[in-house]
C-alpha cells in the first residue's frame, strides 16, 4: 500500500508494521492472554500488568490477528449462510447522515459482513463490500463442500446455490416464517449475529477500520467458547508461535 500498511490477507486489517519488537516476557504474554480472555479492556490489562498502553495495544493486536487464521477452511454437512449490517447506534450518527435518512438491512450504509455457520456449530465470517451473487456465491464455493445442504433466505443473491452443486433450503422470512418445519432455518446464524452485535456494542462503538481484528476475535470466541481457559490460551501460544 502507498501509505505504508500492510494489510492483512485473512482478516484484511490494514496496519503499520512495527520495527521495534515487543519484548514481552513469557509471564506478561500469559498475563496479557488471562486478561484478554476474561475480556478485560485494554485500560484494565494496562493497569494490571503495569505495561506500557502501547505495548499492550500492539500485543492485542497481534494476537486478535492470528486469531484470523484459525478458523475452519471448509464447512460440510448441513450449513447456514446469511449476512448482516454492522453500524454505530443510529442516534451517534452525524447530523449530516441523520438528516438523509438511511435504510436497514440491504442498501444501508452500514458495512456489510457474510457469514457461515456450520450445524456443529463452528462459524466464519467475512467483511464485504457487496452482498450480491458475484461476491457472495464464490465465498460459499470457497468454504462450503459441494454436495453439502445449504439453508438460506430469499435474498436474491443466493438464487445461484443449487446450480454450484449444494443442495438448497429457503426460509421465507419476508412471511414471518423462521423455520420450515423439517430443520431447515438459519437460526443458528442469526444467534451468531445477536451475539456478535452484543459484543461491540459493549466496546462502545469500534471503527471500520479496526472492525476485521474485533470480527475475527469474536468468530474465534464464539468457535471456542467450550473450550477451558487453559486449552484458549495454549491455542493462542501455538497460534503465535507459528507465525
Amino acid at each position: 500500500m502507498g501509505t505504508g500498511r500492510r494489510r492483512c490477507a485473512r482478516c484484511r486489517y490494514d496496519f503499520h508494521p512495527h520495527r521495534l519488537p515487543l519484548r514481552l516476557t513469557r509471564d506478561e504474554w500469559k498475563e496479557i492472554f488471562h486478561l484478554f480472555l476474561m475480556e478485560q479492556s485494554s485500560n484494565s490489562i494496562v493497569e494490571r500488568t503495569g505495561l506500557e498502553k502501547k505495548r499492550v495495544l500492539r500485543a492485542l493486536t497481534r494476537v486478535r490477528m492470528v486469531l484470523a487464521r484459525d478458523v475452519p477452511e471448509v464447512f460440510s454437512g448441513t450449513v447456514e449462510v446469511d449476512e448482516t449490517y454492522l453500524g454505530g447506534a443510529w442516534r451517534n450518527k452525524r447530523k449530516v447522515v441523520r438528516d438523509g435518512g438511511t435504510r436497514r438491512g440491504r442498501g444501508t450504509s452500514k458495512q456489510p459482513i457474510f457469514g457461515i455457520l456450520c450445524r456443529n456449530g463452528q462459524v466464519w465470517a467475512e467483511i464485504v463490500d457487496k452482498v450480491d451473487e458475484d461476491t457472495l456465491l464464490p465465498l460459499i464455493a470457497k468454504r462450503v463442500e459441494p454436495g453439502s445442504i445449504v439453508c438460506s433466505d430469499t435474498w436474491k443473491a443466493y438464487t445461484g446455490i443449487a446450480a454450484r452443486g449444494y443442495v438448497h433450503r429457503l426460509v421465507h422470512h419476508g412471511e414471518g416464517n423462521y423455520s420450515d418445519g423439517k430443520g431447515n432455518h438459519i437460526n443458528g446464524l442469526e444467534g451468531f449475529w445477536g451475539y456478535l452485535k452484543r459484543k461491540l456494542a459493549s466496546k462502545g462503538g469500534i471503527s471500520r477500520r479496526k472492525m476485521p481484528l474485533y470480527l475475527a476475535e469474536y468468530v474465534w470466541r464464539y468457535n471456542h467458547r467450550a473450550d477451558p481457559e487453559r486449552l484458549k490460551m495454549r491455542r493462542i501460544i501455538q497460534l503465535l508461535e507459528a507465525v
